[in-house]
């Protein structure tokens, strides 16, 4: 009996060790995914408060607003009817982390300045809508969501990586091209330059 629990004993520490590694071993892999993130999510913030040309590069080239797209809902979406408008056009995709983080500032950008003049357009790289339908629910997203079109890329091109966003102004010309994830403080100074 007694040598039974020993070994009962011994199956239990070998099965907690067991879980301790795993566990262990779980949180490494978390953090080695984590702190990167979190690296570069300090250095955007940085270079939205100091000019960096590599993160937001100056365009200064008239915008294609001869494009129609198909929104979520499979309505047609003329980037002609924001003539006038300042136009922030973000390029993304559902499976995008770094798009994700994004999204609260562009949701609260589309609320902010609304009445402005400035519309909040989101074109996802290669999502279906069904599954922009169920995601933008979830992530609250209030601005129009539109379907990718490869006459995007001839016109605004090429498109290498997401997120990507766009700033045009009133009068059709790009003034920025942001690279990464957009920062509210970049948001705020892209658009107050822009109205």
């Amino acid at each position: 009996m007694e040598h039974n629990l020993r070994v009962e004993s011994a199956k239990v520490g070998v099965k907690m060790k067991s879980r301790w590694i795993a566990a262990i071993a779980a949180a490494c892999a978390l953090a080695l995914l984590i702190v990167p993130l979190i690296l570069h999510t300090a250095q955007l913030e940085s270079k939205a408060t100091s000019p960096d040309p590599e993160a937001a590069e100056p365009a200064k080239k008239s915008a294609n607003l001869d494009l129609v797209f198909k929104d979520m809902n499979g309505a047609d979406v003329r980037l002609a009817d924001y003539k006038g408008k300042v136009i922030l056009l973000n390029v993304w995709a559902t499976w995008c982390g770094p798009c994700e983080l994004e999204i609260p500032e562009l949701v609260e950008a589309s609320t902010k300045y609304k009445d402005k003049g400035v519309v909040v357009l989101g074109l996802s790289l290669d999502d279906p809508a069904e599954t922009l339908r169920a995601y933008a629910p979830k992530k609250n997203m209030n601005y129009p969501l539109l379907l990718w079109d490869d006459k995007f890329d001839d016109a605004y091109g090429p498109i290498v990586g997401v997120p990507i966003t766009f700033f045009i102004g009133r009068d059709g010309v790009i003034s920025r091209r942001h690279f990464g994830p957009v920062t509210k403080e970049r948001i705020d100074q892209e658009i107050k330059a822009l109205l």
